[in-house]
């Protein structure tokens, strides 16, 4: 990844809070991002989904990518996210908590050094790492039976 080039996300009003965005320099088609009801239309996610989509996702990537450092093929991966709106002493709404649930396809039991990749996988994760001084990221991979494997409560 080149850090020269700054990332860039346009974003453009369509109609009242539905907004195309376009991903700059990439060739991918325009997304749209709308608030749900009563403010918009709930035509596509909203910023709280896009964040939550956004942690998860680098966060089972990472997870990908550490386990292939060690020459793993650990079946198809699962990333869930949940987080609560709450208010904060101001009164605004904010995310204060996330919790993802990462599964792996196969038994942890036949991946090579699981415990080194369960310790580091966290720590390659862009978007994680940028929230968590904001937004406390819970983190619980399971493996292809079930069993918890790594647990990161923030």
């Amino acid at each position: 990844m080149s850090t020269e080039q700054p990332l860039r996300v346009t974003l453009e009003q369509q109609e009242d809070f539905a907004f195309t965005l376009r991903f700059e320099d990439t060739g991918l088609e325009d997304w749209l991002t709308d608030e749900p009801p009563p403010l918009g239309s709930g035509r596509g996610p909203n910023p709280s989904r896009l964040l939550l989509a956004s942690v998860a996702n680098c966060l089972v990537a990472s997870l990908l990518f550490a386990l292939r450092k060690f020459k793993n093929e650990p079946g198809k991966l699962r990333a869930e996210i949940s987080a609560k709106l709450e208010r904060n002493a101001a009164g605004r709404w904010r995310l204060p908590r996330a919790s993802v649930v990462l599964t792996l396809g196969d038994d942890a039991a036949n991946l090579h050094q699981v415990e080194r990749v369960l310790a580091q996988f966290e720590e390659f994760c862009v978007v994680t790492q940028s929230v968590r001084d904001g937004i406390a990221v819970d983190v619980v991979v399971h493996d292809g039976t079930g069993a918890v494997i790594h647990q990161h409560t923030a």
